[in-house]
């Protein structure tokens, strides 16, 4: 069934006056690691998140409870502005936690929060490199020729112009929905392979890094319904010579950015060699279609470091080893990971574990 948005329909009532009352969409990962959200009313403008009411909802129908004991709850963690309804509405990001007061299995944030916690006096920094695809509703590559390719892969990658950039509307429009909202978004562009694009979170301090990059994903697949677009998060979308998706994970901490760092980063490196094989296992699924040492990756059994290789599994940007100090970016998680799992192992493996 196809599908088109109209929002002159829509608009008239949105502008309607809502008085002191606001929306609060509450947005929660399931048990798949998708996202949902459900919309509760406040009585007044929310200047702090506890305000917000404990929530709950049928985890049987997402993959999170049993039928027989379905009841799962959402506790308010982070709050954005709303771009979709605008004025004093919000979203809001919840944690999950069942109803004997333990973290919902799909809850990695309550590990992450206490990782953060106990690692802050290094001042943890992350940037994230979002990568994803566009599909239209028939499942087919976004823009791609109905049941044929586009050419090989080359003029795409920060492309311009007709035939070689795909949605570049959608991708505005959600860059500037992320700043409105208050997220770290920090830049856009076109990837490798066509109808393939990423974006920037951070740098962002700790657990915010999860927690903006969790927005930022839903606010693109709410863009993307609305265009009627699919977004895959898939780390090999499509089989062939065509690149897969990562999510590029850059980090920092207090003493990696002050002159003389080099010889911290280097130490980190080290450490995440050792664990190398407990990193795969939560960098997300299927990434061994992803990391098979082509299309600028590593291969998933192997540990590498490098500067400026980008066929590393960690690279030191040639920048940072020409000043001596500043940030390693790990090449080898991929597009679907849980951000709280991803940066809470590297701080655990690089900090608490020392």
């Amino acid at each position: 069934m196809s599908f088109a948005y109209r929002p002159e329909l829509l608009a008239p009532y949105l502008a309607l006056d809502q008085g002191e009352k606001i929306q609060a969409e509450y947005v929660w990962v399931d048990g798949d690691g998708g996202l949902r959200s459900k919309t509760t009313t406040v009585d007044k403008k929310v200047t702090d998140i506890g305000q917000l009411r404990v929530w709950d909802f049928d985890g049987s129908s997402t993959n999170q409870a049993p039928g027989d004991n379905s009841d799962v709850y959402l506790r308010p963690a982070a709050i954005f502005k709303d771009p979709f309804r605008g004025g004093d509405n919000i979203i809001v990001l919840a944690e999950t936690y069942n109803n004997d007061g333990t973290p919902n299995k799909t809850n990695h944030r309550h590990h992450a929060a206490k990782v953060m916690e106990l690692a802050k006096e290094h001042e943890p920094w992350f940037g994230l490199e979002q990568e994803y695809t566009l599909f239209d509703a028939d499942g087919a590559p976004y823009g791609w020729p109905k049941g044929g390719f586009p050419g090989p892969q080359g003029p795409y990658y920060c492309g311009a112009g007709a035939g070689k950039v795909f949605a570049r509307d959608l991708i505005e429009a959600h860059y500037r929905v992320c700043l409105y909202a208050g997220i770290k978004i920090s830049g856009i562009n076109a990837e490798v392979m066509p109808s393939q694009w990423e974006f920037q979170v951070g740098p962002c301090e700790g657990i915010e890094m999860g927690d903006h990059l969790w927005m930022a994903r839903y606010l693109l697949v709410r863009l993307a319904e609305q265009w009627g677009i699919k977004v895959s998060f898939h780390p090999k979308p499509l089989s062939g010579d065509w690149n897969g998706a990562g999510c590029h994970t850059n980090y920092s901490t207090a003493a990696m950015r002050v002159e003389g760092g080099i010889k911290v980063i280097e130490a980190a490196i080290e450490k995440l060699a050792q664990r190398h094989d407990q990193h795969i296992a939560v960098y997300g699924e299927d990434n061994d279609m992803r990391l098979t040492g082509r299309h600028e990756t590593g291969h998933i059994g192997t540990f590498s470091s490098g500067v400026a290789n980008r066929g590393a599994s960690i690279r030191i940007p040639r920048h940072v080893a020409a000043k001596g100090y500043g940030y390693l970016e790990d090449r080898r998680p991929a597009s679907n990971i849980d951000p709280y799992r991803v940066t809470g192992i590297i701080v655990e493996t690089t900090i608490l574990n020392a």
